[in-house]
């Protein structure tokens, strides 16, 4: 029993993974209707971080697999195996991502392609998250094996995602339409709290022969409350100042971007916690 951060390196490669995924789109939507090129110069530069993110990302699932040996080993079922097909998607959107990033930084892709490989990168972030959210659908674990666990990862994406982009586009001094987006990551944290609601109701009809679902994390309700509390305040740092039609800060989107990481770090540990299987054993 626990909060589930002893699978710390899990938490912060899904987390951080599903950020990067929804910021690329947000990021690549912005670049496909820049008005000039100067403008696009500036979204690329800012993608920068993108990458180092989700190297962070990747450096944490290494670490849980124990040495990049394992994590090549993982590979080996490609088509077969959720993880390997986890690992495989998620590689080959850094590839493909990264690299478009690195040609476009140096000025030498040519715009019909430019566009064609980062609509790719971009479809192949939603394919990564998809695939994570396949690793847990595991019929011998009933708390993963539902349809909370899709809608939770894919709320990360909403939550996280477009708020890590405006905070780079920001930076760098490219407008875009903020309303939209915020819109979009409200209407993801109205789904999140409702999922939050809906599972925590069906914990206590799950159970093993030696193991109540709602008894793994002890302080599930009141860990829920404080993550809904730091995705509040983390998103009204972004709206906030677009309801009083002003650009929001930098360091208020940062700081944003902050709770509302801290909130969903939250919330995938409780997803770590909540592991257990059918029958008489309970891991977790």
């Amino acid at each position: 029993m626990g909060n589930g951060w002893h699978e710390w390196p899990l938490v912060l490669f899904t987390v951080l993974g599903q950020c990067v995924a929804g910021a690329l789109i947000v990021s690549g939507l912005c670049w496909f209707t820049a008005k000039d090129d100067a403008a696009r110069k500036h979204i690329v530069r800012s993608m920068f971080f993108l990458w180092v993110v989700m190297g962070v990302g990747f450096l944490a699932s290494v670490m849980h697999l124990g040495s990049p040996l394992r994590a090549l080993n993982s590979l080996n079922r490609v088509g077969a195996s959720a993880l390997s097909n986890e690992i495989a998607s998620g590689s080959l959107f850094f590839a493909v991502g990264g690299f478009w990033w690195l040609v476009a930084f140096l000025d030498k892709m040519p715009a019909t392609l430019g566009k064609i490989w980062l609509l790719v990168s971009m479809i192949l972030g939603v394919v990564f998250v998809w695939a994570m959210t396949n690793v847990y659908q595991i019929d011998t674990v009933p708390t993963w094996y539902n349809g909370y666990t899709t809608t939770a990862f894919f709320m990360t994406v909403l939550l996280t995602g477009p708020l890590f982009a405006a905070l780079l586009l920001r930076v760098v001094g490219v407008s875009f339409n903020a309303a939209t987006f915020a819109t979009i990551s409200v209407l993801g944290l109205l789904i999140c709290v409702a999922v939050i609601v809906l599972q925590g109701m069906s914990l206590g009809a799950i159970h093993s022969s030696v193991q109540q679902a709602n008894s793994l994390v002890p302080d599930y309700g009141i860990l829920q409350v404080w993550r809904i509390m730091l995705l509040t305040a983390g998103l009204g740092c972004w709206i906030c100042p677009l309801i009083r039609r002003k650009d929001p800060h930098i360091a208020g989107l940062a700081l944003g971007l902050i709770l509302v990481l801290a909130g969903e770090l939250i919330g995938r540990g409780l997803f770590y916690g909540l592991h257990m299987t059918v029958g008489m054993a309970v891991a977790g």
